[in-house]
C-alpha cells in the first residue's frame, strides 16, 4: 500500500482540503446550517468495498505488525457493524440492515490476533435456513413466504413482523455480561472471548418497555443506564431504565441476568402521535437528560407500514417546526424537573459528555440541522460511482458538529425573566426563562473554523472511566470529509485545537480511548480505531495512537477483508 504523509498536526497538506472560512466571517455562521458552513467535497471516491459481504472468520489470525503496540495494553477491541447484506437472490436496501458481524482485536504483550463471528440470530439464521430475506429490518420490508397460497400472502401483510433480533449496533454490558445490542426490545448476550452468540434476551420480560438504545451509560458503583420506549391506551412514554449492578454473590450460572431493572422514570411525549426518535441520551452525576428533537415517528403510520408495503425508516420524517425539548431527571430520584429546556430545532445521535457546573448542566453533543440523514444510508446510495455521483451525495448530507448547551439547574419563580442564566464567564451558551416553567437556550459552537475543512465530525468517545459526567478537556472523533469517516480528530474543549491523523482513501472506525495503567493525566493512554479502505483488498489494519501526541505508536495488519462498522468497547483483561 501507498502510504502519503501521515498527518497529526493541525494543518495536515492533503490536496483535497478546501481553506476553511475566515475568522472574519465567523459571526456570519450563526444564521447558516451545519451544511452550508462546511466545504463542499469534489470527486470523491467510489467506497462500495466499505459495504460489501464479507466472511467470518472464526479462528483468530495473527496479525502483521508495524511499529510497536504497546505491551501493557491487555485486551480485546470488540467492534460491531453490518457484514452480509444478501441472502440467495434477495438483497438488502439499507446499511443498517445488514447481518451483524462482531470483530475481536485480541492484544497481548504487544502482539495482536482477529477473529470474526456472524451474530447467530434468530434472523440470520431463519434467513439463512430460507436462502431468502424473511425478517424485516429498519430499511427492508420481508416479501411473503412464495410458497404460501394467494390468500396467505395476502393476509401476511396484515401481521405486524416481529422485532427482529439482529444486534448490530454496540457491544454493551450488564451485571458484568456483554450483549451485543440494536434499538429494538431484543439483545443477545455473547462471549467476549469467542464471540459465541448467547441466548436472546427481551426486555419487556423484565420491564415495561418495547425497545432500548445501544448506548447505555454506567455510573461508578456498576449500575447501568438506559432509555427506552413504551405506548398504550395511556399514551407514548419515553423511559429511563436502571439494571443494578452485579451482586457480590452473584450466581455462577452462565445465563443472562437484568433482575432488579427498573424503570425510573416515565416522560410522556410531547406530541403523543408523534413521538421523537432518540439514539442516545446525557448523563452527569446527578442528573439524567433526554433529547425529544423533531425527528419524528408516525405512530399511524408504523402501524400500517407493512400494509403500506414502506420500510421502518420510511416512517421517521424531520420536523423542524417542532423544538428541541430537553427533559432534566434526578438520576437518583427519578424526579422530572416542573421546568422545559426548549431550543431550537437540531438533530443529535451521539452525545459527548456531561457535567455539573456552580448550578449549571454543561452538555456537549455531536448535532446538525437537518434529521434526514438516517434514511439517506441506502446501500444504493453507499454504493454510488466515483466523482459527480458520490459527490452529490455527499454535498446533500447534514454535517454534525459539536455543541455546548448549558441548563441552569435552579429555575424557579423567583427567577427573572429574559435574564440569561449561564452567568460564568468560561460559557458561551445562553439560556433564559422565557415564562413560567420554561426556559429557552442557545448553543455554543465548540469548535474553531479548522474543523470544517474535515466536513464536521461524528464517533465522539471521551476517556470514559474517568470523567463521563465529569469535567473534562479531550474528546475523540471521526472527522467526515467523505459518506464515512476519513479522519480521526482529538479535540481540546477548552481551547478548541485539533490534532488530525489522517491518509487519502483510508477510513477510520470510531476511535476508543484505552488508559494506560496508573495514568495521571486525562490522556494519558492510547487510541485504537480500525482502518480499511476500498482502493486494496485484505488491506485493513488496527491503528493504535498516543492519544497525548495523536502520533501513530503501530499497525497490526489484517490478512482478511472487514467491513465498515458502527461501536464498539475495549476489554481489559488481567
Amino acid at each position: 500500500m501507498e502510504h502519503p504523509i501521515k498527518c497529526f498536526s493541525s494543518h495536515p497538506p492533503l490536496e483535497e482540503e478546501r481553506p476553511a472560512m475566515s475568522k472574519t466571517a465567523e459571526h456570519q455562521t450563526n444564521s447558516m446550517s451545519s451544511r452550508q458552513r462546511c466545504p463542499k467535497a469534489k470527486e470523491l471516491e467510489n467506497i462500495e468495498a466499505l459495504v460489501r459481504s464479507v466472511e467470518e472468520t472464526p479462528d483468530p489470525v495473527p496479525t502483521t505488525i508495524q511499529g510497536t503496540i504497546p505491551a501493557w495494553i491487555n485486551g480485546s477491541f470488540l467492534r460491531n457493524g453490518p457484514g452480509k447484506f444478501e441472502f440467495g437472490k434477495d438483497s438488502y436496501t439499507h446499511w443498517f440492515d445488514g447481518m451483524a458481524l462482531m470483530h475481536r482485536f485480541h492484544i497481548c504483550e504487544g502482539n495482536v490476533t482477529y477473529s470474526s463471528r456472524f451474530l447467530r440470530s434468530d434472523s440470520y439464521v431463519s434467513n439463512s435456513e430460507k436462502n431468502r430475506i424473511v425478517v424485516s429490518e429498519f430499511g427492508t420490508i420481508a416479501m411473503p413466504d412464495p410458497c404460501k397460497n394467494i390468500f396467505q400472502r395476502f393476509f401476511s401483510r396484515f401481521q405486524v413482523p416481529k422485532a427482529t433480533d439482529n444486534a448490530s449496533v454496540n457491544f454493551v454490558k450488564y451485571k458484568g455480561d456483554y450483549y451485543v445490542s440494536t434499538e429494538t426490545n431484543y439483545m443477545r448476550r455473547v462471549d467476549p472471548q469467542s464471540l459465541e452468540t448467547k441466548e436472546k434476551v427481551d426486555w419487556s420480560k423484565y420491564i415495561a418497555v418495547n425497545s432500548a438504545t445501544a448506548h447505555p451509560h454506567y455510573d461508578r458503583e456498576g449500575a447501568t443506564y438506559n432509555m427506552g420506549n413504551s405506548y398504550g391506551k395511556s399514551g407514548f412514554f419515553y423511559n429511563i431504565i436502571r439494571v443494578p449492578p452485579p451482586e457480590e454473590k452473584a450466581a455462577v450460572e452462565d445465563s443472562a441476568d437484568l433482575t432488579g431493572a427498573s424503570v425510573i422514570c416515565s416522560i410522556p411525549a410531547s406530541e403523543p402521535r408523534k413521538p421523537s426518535y432518540y439514539h442516545s441520551f446525557v448523563m452527569s452525576e446527578n442528573y439524567i437528560v433526554f433529547i425529544e428533537q423533531p425527528i419524528k415517528l408516525d405512530l399511524l403510520k408504523f402501524m400500517l407500514y407493512t400494509i403500506l408495503g414502506k420500510s421502518f425508516h420510511k416512517v421517521m420524517t424531520w420536523e423542524p417546526q417542532y423544538d428541541t425539548i430537553f427533559h432534566l431527571v434526578n438520576r437518583h430520584t427519578g424526579q422530572v424537573s416542573e421546568v422545559q429546556y426548549r431550543a431550537a430545532p437540531m438533530f443529535t445521535l451521539h452525545q459527548i459528555n456531561a457535567f455539573e457546573d456552580n448550578g449549571l448542566l454543561v452538555m456537549d453533543m455531536c448535532c446538525g440541522d437537518d434529521g434526514d440523514v438516517i434514511g439517506d444510508f441506502t446501500l444504493e446510495n453507499l454504493r454510488r460511482g466515483s466523482g459527480e455521483e458520490m459527490d452529490k451525495f455527499y454535498n446533500s448530507m447534514c454535517r454534525n458538529l459539536p455543541r455546548r448547551y448549558v441548563l441552569p439547574l435552579t429555575v424557579d419563580g423567583q427567577t427573572p425573566l429574559d435574564q440569561n442564566l449561564v452567568t460564568l464567564s468560561n460559557y458561551k451558551a445562553t439560556a433564559k426563562k422565557t415564562k413560567p416553567q420554561e426556559v429557552y437556550m442557545t448553543h455554543e459552537e465548540l469548535y474553531d473554523d479548522e474543523l470544517l475543512q474535515y466536513g464536521g465530525l461524528e464517533f465522539p468517545q471521551i476517556n470514559y472511566d474517568q470523567h463521563n459526567g465529569r469535567a473534562y478537556r479531550y474528546f475523540y472523533s471521526c472527522g467526515f470529509g467523505h459518506v464515512f469517516g476519513d479522519s480521526l480528530l482529538k479535540m481540546d474543549v477548552h481551547t478548541k485545537e485539533l490534532k488530525v491523523w489522517r491518509y487519502p482513501g483510508l477510513y477510520p472506525s470510531e476511535p476508543v480511548f484505552v488508559a494506560l495503567p496508573g495514568a495521571t493525566e486525562e490522556d494519558d493512554g492510547v487510541i485504537l480505531s480500525v482502518i480499511i479502505t476500498p482502493r486494496e483488498e485484505k488491506s485493513t489494519f488496527l491503528l493504535v495512537l498516543d492519544a497525548k501526541t495523536f502520533t501513530e505508536l503501530g499497525r497490526a495488519e489484517v490478512p482478511v477483508n472487514v467491513p465498515y462498522g458502527t461501536h464498539g468497547v475495549f476489554n481489559r483483561m488481567g
